[in-house]
């Protein structure tokens, strides 16, 4: 059986750009170069039917070992609780005092661009402490 090569994550959402956006920031991601011919992505966008404006965009570990992300529009809001999150380890190799401080000032960096916090689930005898959050449209995500 072949082995995978590279994973990509998508998420459905209402503003594909914007989430992106909120993406790169967080992780130290980038956009990649927009299509050939075009000096911008807006340039891109500007060139396509309005309602095809903003139907999807990606970000990209620029040391290329992490995941690409793709963010696709759809016309439903979320409802329910993700299948799947992403977990961003700030606190990895960190345990006790010394982890929640890394979870509450990376935390603190994310409500700035728009994240909203969740529950703090504290340690436990099989979990070190993790923090649930929300990204600008709602998705769970944990900082771990």
């Amino acid at each position: 059986m072949p082995s995978i090569k590279q994973v990509q994550i998508t998420f459905d959402c209402a503003s594909p750009t914007r989430v992106a956006h909120f993406w790169c920031e967080v992780l130290g991601y980038v956009v990649p170069p927009p299509p050939e011919g075009f000096v911008t992505w807006g340039d891109y966008d500007l060139s396509l039917p309005p309602e095809k404006r903003d139907e999807w965009a990606a970000c990209q570990d620029p040391s290329g070992g992490g995941p690409r992300m793709y963010f696709q529009r759809v016309p439903e809001n979320k409802v329910v609780k993700n299948r799947v999150h992403v977990d961003v380890r700030v606190g990895t190799g960190l345990v006790g005092e010394e982890r929640l401080a890394a979870l509450e000032a990376e935390c603190a960096r994310l409500l700035a661009l728009g994240a909203a916090r969740g529950q703090l689930l504290l340690a436990d005898e099989e979990n070190e402490s993790c923090l649930v959050m929300q990204d600008i449209e709602g998705n769970e995500f944990c900082l771990s």
